[in-house]
């Protein structure tokens, strides 16, 4: 079942409501809702999550900051949820909110059918900036269209049950270097130099919404010839020398890809590269990219291969570039 929708406004403050039947039990879905950390890997529009303040086991508040695809622009904001597992509902509101929104909060609510499925109930209020006709239809058109993304996507993932962990996997390729930090994060930030420095990356436009938001799109030569291309959005945090990203165009194995470039101090001159992926594989795509008898895990290894292969290539080159500035100071 598709998502439904109502709205309603009262004194410029504007009430939306989504919903959605899943084929699953309440408690299932509920912990999809709850657990931030999967978010990324689930919900499309969402890039990443940090955790500020984490909520007791047994319900509370959390303080989230979060990264999302709003339009053609990431936007970020940090929310405070009331988590209730008895009642399963989930409230949040935005503590600090990015324009056009003045102010944003609403409710998860989850409640189990007598047909055994669940039904998933989000709702949004939310104000514009100055009561801004035009924000407000920005804000209206970005809330229902990631409302219905979210549903959907909720809906796909909680249906798959215990199919999903073999779906869903992370692995990691590390370098360690003889340079500093700080040189490793630039070679990695500087992904618009990657063709130039990279034999993989056959082409790559970067554009940055502001400092650290990066999009990228990117076509990936492979060992065949072949070209594939990807989208992704990434937030960079110079000051902690992490960037983590998010493939929205992603290989048609894949229903889901997200990463993290990880550089740390090991205090005797030299540091540890990681790069992280996780991945979610979609056994129809896995169908039409290997053949009808391609196995889930057949899949996962080439995915591994893959993606680690150029992300060891590129780790090596980051090394390469550190360990030369080094030499030359």
């Amino acid at each position: 079942m598709a998502p439904t929708t109502t709205t309603s406004e009262t004194a410029a403050l504007h009430v939306t409501e989504h919903s959605i039947t899943v084929a699953a039990s309440p408690a299932a879905v509920y912990a999809l809702v709850a657990d931030v950390a999967e978010w990324p890997q689930v919900f499309g529009p969402t890039v990443h999550v940090e955790v500020l303040e984490e909520a007791p086991a047994e319900g509370g508040d959390q303080l989230l900051r979060i990264w999302a695809v709003a339009g053609d622009k990431v936007r970020t904001w940090t929310s405070r949820r009331v988590l209730d597992p008895a009642a399963r509902s989930i409230t949040f509101r935005q503590v600090v909110t990015a324009a056009p929104v003045a102010e944003m909060g609403g409710e998860w609510k989850v409640q189990e059918l007598e047909d055994g499925t669940t039904r998933v109930t989000l709702l949004h209020d939310y104000r514009a900036v100055d009561g801004d006709p035009a924000a407000e239809e920005l804000i209206e058109k970005a809330v229902d269209t990631n409302s219905r993304a979210e549903l959907l996507a909720l809906k796909n993932t909680a249906e798959l049950g215990d199919a999903r962990e073999e779906l869903h996997f992370t692995f990691s390729d590390s370098e360690t270097v003889f340079g500093a930090a700080g040189d490793v994060f630039a070679f990695l930030d500087r992904a618009d130099l990657w063709p130039e420095r990279l034999p993989h990356v056959a082409r790559l436009d970067l554009t940055e919404d502001e400092p650290g938001i990066q999009h990228m799109d990117m076509d990936t030569a492979s060992p065949d010839g072949s070209t594939h291309n990807t989208t992704s959005v990434r937030v960079c945090f110079e000051d902690r020398k992490v960037i983590v990203y998010k493939q929205l165009r992603v290989p048609v194995a894949m229903s889901g890809h997200t990463g993290r470039w990880v550089i740390e101090s090991l205090g005797d001159g030299t540091v540890r590269a990681t790069s992280w992926h996780t991945v979610t594989l979609d056994p129809g795509g896995v169908r039409t990219a290997l053949g009808p008898e391609a196995t889930l895990a057949e899949a996962r290894a080439l995915v591994r291969k893959a993606l680690g292969t150029n992300s060891s290539t590129t780790l090596r080159h980051a090394k390469q570039f550190a360990e030369e500035v080094r030499a030359q100071s």
